[in-house]
Formats: C-alpha cells, sequence, structure tokens
C-alpha cells in the first residue's frame, strides 16, 4: 500500500483511538466494545487510518489480529498523541473552571500595605485554588503590565482614561490631613480645602498617583504652584517627615490606622464635607477571557471591605450616583 506523501491525509483522533484500542486488545469486538464504537465502524477506521499513514498497521487472519512491525512503532506514538490530546483537554478544564490557575494582580504602593491583606484573606478562604502572584508598582508600570498582557488585573486609584481599560470601581476614601502634635490644625473637624493653601504640604515623590492627586486636592484648594521642598518614597517616610515637624501631609483612611500608631507625635484632622477622597478600583482589559470572573471578585471585595473606613460602591448604578452628587457639589 503505497499513497504520495504530498496528498497524504491528516490521520483523525477517532482513527487513532480505534487503532490503539484495537493495538492493546488485539481482538476487534473487544476493542470495539472498549471505546463504545461498532465493529464494523472500528474497522473502518483503522483500515481509514493505514491508508492515510500509508502504511500497514494489522496482520488479520480469520483467528486473530497481530501487529505489523510499522503497527508496534507507531502504536507507541499513537498513544501518546492520545495522551497529551487528554493532557490538553484536562487543561482546558481547569482554565474553564473560575478561580483557578494563576492570576497576576497588580496594586499601587499607596493601597498595597492597607488592603492586600483583605484581598489576600479572601482569596485564601473563598477561592483557595487561585493562585494570586501580587505585583507592586507604581501606575504607569502597572498599565503598561496590564496592556502588555503581563499583568492580569489591576488594584489601583481611578479614574485612568485609558482606551480599552475597564474599571470596576470598589470604594470611596476620604482624604485625612496629618500634622505635627503643635500643629493649629492638629485634631480639628470639618478643616476648609481652603487652608491647604497656607499648609507646608509634604508629598510622595514623582510617580506616585497620591502625589498627583494631593497636587489636584490643593489646586482646587486654590492653591497654585507652590514650592515642594521635602518628597518621600513612601507614606511610612512621609508620616515619620511629619512626626518630625517638616511639615504636613495628606493620608487616604485605610492608610491611617497603620501609618499614625508608629509614632506619638502625630495629630490627623478631618476635612469639611464633601471632603477630598480618592476612588480605588479593580481594572481589567477590555473583552478579558475572565471577564466576569473578575467582575465576581470585584463583589466579593466589596463585601469583604464593609468593615473598613470607606464608601463600598455596591454597584454601577451607585457609583454614577455618587459621580453626579460630587458634580452637582462643585
Amino acid at each position: 500500500m503505497t499513497v504520495s506523501s504530498g496528498k497524504r491525509k491528516q490521520p483523525s483522533l477517532s482513527q487513532l483511538r480505534a487503532f490503539v484500542a484495537v493495538a492493546e486488545h488485539l481482538h476487534f469486538r473487544d476493542a470495539a466494545a472498549a471505546i463504545g464504537m461498532s465493529q464494523p465502524a472500528l474497522s473502518g477506521a483503522v483500515s481509514a487510518l493505514e491508508e492515510a499513514l500509508g502504511v500497514t498497521l494489522l496482520e488479520r487472519t480469520t483467528r486473530k489480529v497481530l501487529l505489523s512491525p510499522a503497527g508496534e512503532r507507531l502504536a507507541v506514538r499513537a498513544r501518546a498523541v492520545l495522551d497529551e490530546v487528554g493532557a490538553l483537554l484536562e487543561e482546558a478544564e481547569a482554565v474553564r473552571a473560575p478561580f483557578t490557575g494563576a492570576l497576576r494582580l497588580g496594586v499601587i504602593p499607596t493601597v498595597a500595605p492597607y488592603l492586600l491583606p483583605t484581598v489576600l484573606r479572601l482569596v485564601h478562604e473563598r477561592y483557595p485554588q487561585l493562585d494570586l502572584q501580587v505585583h507592586e508598582e507604581q501606575t504607569a508600570s502597572l498599565v503598561e503590565g496590564l496592556n502588555s498582557g503581563r499583568l492580569d488585573l489591576l488594584l489601583l486609584a481611578v479614574p485612568l482614561g485609558v482606551p480599552g481599560v475597564v474599571e470596576l470601581p470598589l470604594f470611596d476614601e476620604d482624604f485625612v490631613l496629618v500634622t505635627p502634635l503643635d500643629h493649629w490644625l492638629g485634631g480639628r473637624e470639618g478643616i476648609p480645602r481652603e487652608a491647604l493653601k497656607e499648609l507646608n504640604l509634604l508629598l510622595l515623590d514623582e510617580g506616585h498617583c497620591l502625589r498627583d492627586q494631593a497636587l489636584d486636592i490643593c489646586r482646587e484648594a486654590g492653591r497654585e504652584n507652590a514650592p515642594v521642598t521635602t518628597t518621600a518614597a513612601g507614606l511610612s517616610t512621609l508620616v515619620q517627615l511629619v512626626a518630625g515637624g517638616l511639615g504636613c501631609t495628606l493620608l487616604p483612611r485605610t492608610a491611617l490606622k497603620l501609618e499614625t500608631t508608629r509614632s506619638t507625635q502625630l495629630l490627623t484632622g478631618a476635612f469639611a464635607d464633601p471632603a477630598p477622597s480618592r476612588r480605588i478600583a479593580l481594572a481589567m482589559r477590555g473583552g478579558a477571557a475572565r471577564g466576569a470572573e473578575y467582575r465576581e471578585l470585584a463583589a466579593a471585595l466589596r463585601e469583604a471591605m464593609n468593615p473598613l473606613p470607606v464608601r463600598v460602591l455596591e454597584d454601577r448604578s451607585q457609583v454614577d450616583q455618587i459621580d453626579q452628587m460630587s458634580v452637582e457639589q462643585r
């Protein structure tokens, strides 16, 4: 039996399965029963495979079936192919199962220390099969990682205003003024935003979104182009600079407990309503294959974050309503 290699057909999985069954049982009836095929269909599948490969695989007699020398060699390959196909199907099943496999989560530094305990506890308790991999980076690097496929999901301050990125808002949180012990605004309630015009405000380094948010708040308060003489790479350092009397700073409420309990030389002050605030969200690529899974995770995170000093955004309609109220208040 010879077939031109240029015209040779690709064998089908069902042909390989039939051949492997015959190779294992050396009996057409038993092989057909083992894989749930009729005996004529099984015989036809093996004959079609022989034609496709251009070799004789079986030696048939009236009393028994034997593998030809070529059949013995190719049976090993056929089993390997079927094993790999089975592994492929198992992997696809694992991918289809929600909250399994790796999830590469990017988090900004001004969120990570304060929200990750809640995130990790939720994943451990509710999604034990999820392999959560955390990457702490600044916003620009996280967005690049999301767009390039290096990261799957981001936890950061929004809005980003990046085309193709979908934001899943989680909560809003107010900023609090942190001052030295002897500062005249220390411990006060109802501080007007305009007070920011006269303060020596300490900020994070360039590249932190919290620095940009603080500058935006200052501009809204009427403070323009105020010199920034001291900066820090992280909130912990920033708060220690305040404790040392170098100035004041703004902290998100989720950071307040962890950062201000490290020193007895600090006071906090609350702004008058509407207090300056930031919004924290998950962000994913538009059309992400696991989009429904990420939305479910966002809903679970909103529930888990209820005990935090934040205003949880339960759904899109509530987010839109709060946005509209903010516009009206301005």
